[in-house]
């Protein structure tokens, strides 16, 4: 049975925990590398998340695809929103982009999206 998108994601956070014991360094530069280039500039973080939404579908990166949707989401995206972005990916990539986000990704949105919805 695939791993559900919240398992993924946590797979990656503790991933993240486990190797910066060791190679902190590392770990520390990557996550200040996205910290700084996610900062709303030129184009707004969800912009920059929903553009990390297509290429994590164009290049088939399970954890990419999981963790971006969760951000994009995080930084304000709606569903429509992101499934158009993910559209671009299918432009370039075909099948395999379609296949990543008619499942994975779709499912990512379904799993993170009342994590994020403001109560009425």
């Amino acid at each position: 049975m695939a791993k559900k998108p919240r398992e993924i994601l946590n797979e990656f956070m503790g991933g993240l925990q486990e190797v910066g014991q060791t190679n902190g360094k590392q770990v520390n530069a990557f996550m200040h590398l996205l910290q700084t280039n996610y900062k709303p500039g030129a184009i707004d973080t969800k912009t920059k998340e929903l553009i990390s939404v297509a290429i994590g579908a164009y290049n088939r990166c399970e954890y990419c695809i999981v963790f971006h949707v969760f951000k994009a989401l995080e930084a304000g995206a709606n569903r429509e929103e992101i499934m158009d972005a993910a559209m671009i990916a299918v432009a370039f990539g075909g099948g395999p982009s379609m296949a990543y986000t008619v499942t994975l990704l779709k499912d990512s949105i379904d799993e993170f999206e009342n994590d994020f919805k403001k109560d009425a």
